[in-house]
């Protein structure tokens, strides 16, 4: 099936003979219509498209087997010298034929529930920030100062806005825009609320909230790209499905390159993972000092994609093995738990609950200071760290000179 918004072409495999079999409309009943001639021995392929993932659920009802194709990977239509709905769909069948095409991972309901739920919520994130934007554009072409406060569109700030010399015109139009980012945060305030309703009791985004910079919204942003931990064999595969190992090119007996990471897979959970690893760089622990040895040899900047990288093959030990974060801070674990319990409507309690201990000062003081002992201990494990010889190495023959016979040989 070549897949559009309104219809779909189809082209029939059988007994190696492919035939056109016309087109078939994408709404539910005549799509259900054309399914009930399906049977077990039958097999559907089309590509990942907006409605692919609603078209595979109403097929696979009746078809043995449906198989969504990733259109990156599917490179036969893409290169296509003459392109058309119907070359599309006989290349599809005939892929498919042969068990030749790849196929995407189709998320379950609950899955597929939280993906929409974080791309709302990534939306009105982006929305708020560029009305935020235009407010600064005005008062940039109108030459005004630097504000006083730090937000801006805080108490201070706003009361600050009030007192500027603008134009009408200008003034309406920040006025304007100023109920806009009141009506966004409204919103992404309800969004935070729905998400956090969803998974309050889920044990996997408690887990993942263990590590330092990862809240509740970058936990289900993981999970709804990640769906189940379990059906990645290694981290390295759930790297690689998310884009962040470095691409590799390499022929004959030239050496490999490596260059920028591949930036497959969800583009928002990665950027998110990145700005958890800006939060973790700056607390203490591991994975500080790991991000500054990093950043001693590579710069700032992969540093903490690399980071972000560590994070993430820590999520999956944490998930596929069902722990905790061994270097985790207990009372900010505690806190970001009971303010996840508030966000999903728990009632507050007037008595000192299991988040009211990351308030002692005293208590924080001394869980920072365990865990910076656990970074030193990393920074000492790693100071005299060195990559590993290549097969074969401890194989060669050793010929003492006369200056190394007195010196013993350093392995």
């Amino acid at each position: 099936m070549d897949v559009h918004r309104d219809f779909a072409q189809i082209a029939i495999v059988e007994a190696g003979v492919v035939v056109d079999a016309g087109r078939v409309d994408c709404r539910p009943e005549a799509l259900r219509a054309w399914a009930a001639q399906l049977t077990v021995d039958d097999q559907v392929a089309l590509e990942a498209t907006g409605n692919s993932d609603a078209i595979a659920g109403l097929l696979s009802q009746h078809a043995g087997r449906v198989v969504v194709s990733n259109p990156l990977k599917t490179r036969a239509i893409a290169e296509a010298k003459i392109k058309t709905d119907k070359v599309d769909a006989r290349i599809l069948a005939q892929l498919l034929a042969v068990d030749f095409l790849p196929p995407v991972w189709l998320p379950d309901d609950r899955t597929a529930m939280l993906r929409r739920m974080s791309t709302a919520r990534a939306s009105l994130v982006r929305q708020r920030t560029q009305t935020k934007n235009r407010v600064h554009a005005v008062l940039h072409r109108n030459l005004m100062p630097r504000p006083p406060a730090t937000d801006l569109f805080g108490k201070t700030g706003r009361a600050w806005l009030e007192t500027l010399p603008l134009p009408k015109d200008e003034q309406d139009a920040v006025t304007s825009l100023l109920r806009q980012l009141d009506f966004l945060n409204t919103e992404l305030a309800a969004a935070d609320r729905a998400i956090a309703q969803q998974v309050v009791g889920d044990q996997a985004v408690r887990r993942l909230m263990t590590i330092p910079g990862v809240d509740v919204i970058v936990a289900v942003s993981i999970i709804a790209a990640v769906g189940d931990f379990s059906r990645f064999e290694s981290p390295d595969k759930l790297v690689a499905y998310l884009g962040l190992h470095p691409k590799v090119r390499q022929s004959g007996n030239s050496p490999a390159i490596h260059s920028h990471i591949t930036k497959t897979g969800r583009a928002s959970t990665r950027g998110m993972l990145v700005e958890a690893a800006w939060v973790a760089a700056k607390a203490p622990g591991p994975l500080r000092a790991f991000y500054h040895r990093v950043k001693n040899r590579r710069g700032f900047q992969i540093a903490v994609v690399a980071t972000a990288r560590k994070m993430l093959v820590l999520a999956w030990h944490l998930v596929t093995k069902d722990e905790d974060y061994a270097f985790a801070r207990p009372s900010l674990v505690a806190f970001k738990r009971r303010k996840l319990e508030l966000a999903a409507g728990a009632p507050r309690d007037s008595r000192r609950g299991a988040g009211y201990d990351y308030n002692d000062k005293q208590l924080r003081r001394f869980e920072r200071e365990l865990v910076q002992k656990s970074e030193q201990a990393y920074e000492r494990l790693v100071a005299s760290w060195q990559p590993s010889r290549p097969a074969g190495a401890d194989r060669i023959d050793f010929h003492p000179t006369p200056e190394t016979e007195t010196t013993p040989a350093r392995t």
